[in-house]
């Protein structure tokens, strides 16, 4: 990513993003890629910035279900752009648990509708509505030839009043990765030649892109609608974290079991070497004779391991990591040490289900902007006739949530007449109300009585 300073010089734009958050991004990115600042040959990494990302992400993505529901060719064309979507989303949304964001950008490919994934430090945000929704930012894509860098900034800005989203396209050409350079045409790189270096989207009442926040405040700066990284409360337990696990690593390797021996106490090579029977056992003392004492020519070393204190310690830090980033205990630290009743663990549970659950309802609403966002690619290059859609997702939180209790529980509801059958239905069995209402009608045919269900 460009610095501001860059951009307001080259372009004339500020961007929405302060030197804190810009500092915090590229902490998170560099932890994410296992390059923390205090790891050296003493201080080795167990990758848990990765691990947390990667674990939430499976745990809010690992059952996703998208129907685009309609009876409309429009309908069926954004499943079919939405089902080469969903097997890339896990791994996308752990880059934006990582990062604290990330935008779904369709664009429009000769096989039709296109998806870039792109991360929070691929992107710089210019503006934000007041529901802090980005409304202005610039994408970067960069191309090399040869010894050149060439670089493409594509500005999107969304005027609300004017329902338009209006598209610039600028190349410029630079001998380095860090620098712009100089404007050149987009003919420069054939991948941009039948770009447009402007372009008017009329009758739009969103911007052509979904944002995914992960659910956190941002305790970076608080002025700033952006999203945090999911382990940026933990930070500085990462690096207590590594170095108690650095310290165990270094409390087997030094405490291996060793027998000093006398040199005259082993054969010798053609060149004069003593010949260890085990070179990882053995260890020759060179002064010939000075090692011969009251045991003889072996001394052997086997001192006591501390590794439970050093154990106790880190389970310690890796609890607390769990707590800040929104995890249950046992997740990182060790089950067996964890809370036992039945009040802890459903704590413990809670803590990771509203993690996961805040992270499905912003996947969700990015989702929404994306569909919304392909059908106006959709209109404009007349893929597929204009039509009504409804987006359905189902997560099926059976991972986090003991779906047989659930079940009980709301079969227990609706017998006594607090929740009603399509609820139930909607709930247990990922019906939208439509479909529920059909099957509860299909089963009262074959059931007159109603004895299967009491109460609505």
């Amino acid at each position: 990513m460009f610095s501001r300073d860059v951009l307001k010089s080259r372009l004339g734009v500020e961007a929405a993003v302060s030197s804190e958050m810009a500092g915090a991004l590229e902490t998170w990115g560099l932890l994410y890629k296992n390059q923390a600042g205090w790891l050296n040959k003493f201080v080795r990494s167990m990758n848990l910035p990765a691990a947390v990302a990667g674990e939430l992400a499976n745990l809010a993505t690992l059952e996703l279900k998208v129907q685009v529901a309609g009876a409309t060719p429009r309908a069926a064309f954004l499943q079919a752009q939405m089902a080469q979507v969903l097997p890339r989303l896990r791994q996308m949304i752990e880059y934006g648990n990582a990062k604290g964001g990330l935008l779904l950008k369709p664009w429009p490919g000769p096989a039709g509708l296109n998806v870039d994934f792109v991360q929070a430090d691929q992107f710089l945000p210019l503006a934000f509505d007041a529901a802090g929704n980005i409304t202005a930012c610039i994408f970067f894509e960069r191309q090399q030839q040869g010894r050149e860098h060439l670089t493409r900034l594509e500005w999107h800005q969304f005027d609300a009043a004017a329902a338009q989203v209006t598209v610039r396209n600028l190349a410029f050409r630079s001998g380095s990765q860090a620098e712009l350079g100089t404007p050149v045409s987009l003919a420069a790189c054939p991948a941009w030649a039948q770009m447009e270096p402007l372009a008017v989207i009329a009758g739009v009442r969103a911007p052509l892109y979904g944002y995914y926040r992960f659910p956190l405040a941002n305790n970076v700066d608080p002025a700033s609608p952006l999203g945090v990284s999911c382990y940026s409360r933990a930070v500085e337990l990462f690096r207590q974290a590594d170095e108690l696990w650095s310290n165990l690593l270094w409390e087997f390797e030094s405490g291996k079991r060793a027998i000093f021996a006398d040199v005259l106490a082993f054969d010798r090579d053609d060149e004069g070497r003593p010949i260890l029977p085990d070179r990882r056992l053995y260890r020759a003392l060179a002064n010939s004779g000075a090692a011969i004492g009251e045991d003889g020519f072996f001394h052997e070393f086997t001192p006591a391991f501390r590794e439970a204190s050093i154990l106790s310690g880190l389970d310690a830090v890796l609890k607390k990591i769990e707590y800040n980033c929104g995890l249950a205990y046992g997740t990182l630290s060790d089950p067996q040490t964890q809370s036992k009743t039945a009040t802890e663990i459903k704590i413990s549970r809670q803590r990771t289900y509203a993690t996961v659950r805040g992270m499905q309802q912003a996947l969700a609403s990015a989702l929404d902007a994306l569909l919304y966002a392909m059908d106006v690619w959709a209109t404009l290059y007349a893929l597929a006739p204009e039509g009504a859609y409804s987006a359905i997702y189902d997560f099926d939180d059976s991972v986090v949530v003991d779906k047989d209790q659930q079940f009980q529980q709301d079969l227990r509801l609706v017998q006594q007449g607090v929740m009603s059958r399509v609820e139930f239905r909607m709930r247990n069995f990922g019906e939208d109300e439509a479909s529920a209402r059909a099957r509860i009608a299909a089963v009262q045919g074959e059931d007159p009585a109603g004895q299967l269900f009491a109460g609505d």
